[in-house]
């Protein structure tokens, strides 16, 4: 089992699970669709599950950043760089498992 709080970026991903079983659209639940592919690529998201109600979800979670006080610009690139860090830890961590 993949322990995600040992991971940088973790609690951001373990909220975005959270919110995406119960249908929010939330920044957390976006970033979680944004990487969904490489997720699943490192055993994170079953195969069978898709992110439907995310189309665009760079879009919503740019939009959802702009609906808040302060830099969505420097929120949103500050996100991606952990959800990159997330998924670079993810894949060595299945590494070292294999």
């Amino acid at each position: 089992m993949i322990a995600l709080d040992q991971l940088p970026g973790g609690e951001l991903i373990s909220r975005g699970l959270a919110d995406y079983a119960k249908g929010h659209v939330t920044p957390e639940s976006c970033l979680l669709a944004v990487g969904w592919s490489r997720l699943q690529r490192g055993g994170l998201l079953m195969p069978a599950k898709s992110p439907v109600s995310f189309p665009e979800p760079e879009m919503q979670l740019y939009a959802l950043l702009r609906s808040e006080p302060g830099d969505a610009y420097s929120r949103y690139n500050a996100l991606l760089r952990r959800l990159i860090s997330f998924e670079q830890s993810l894949e060595q961590q299945k590494a070292h498992a294999a």
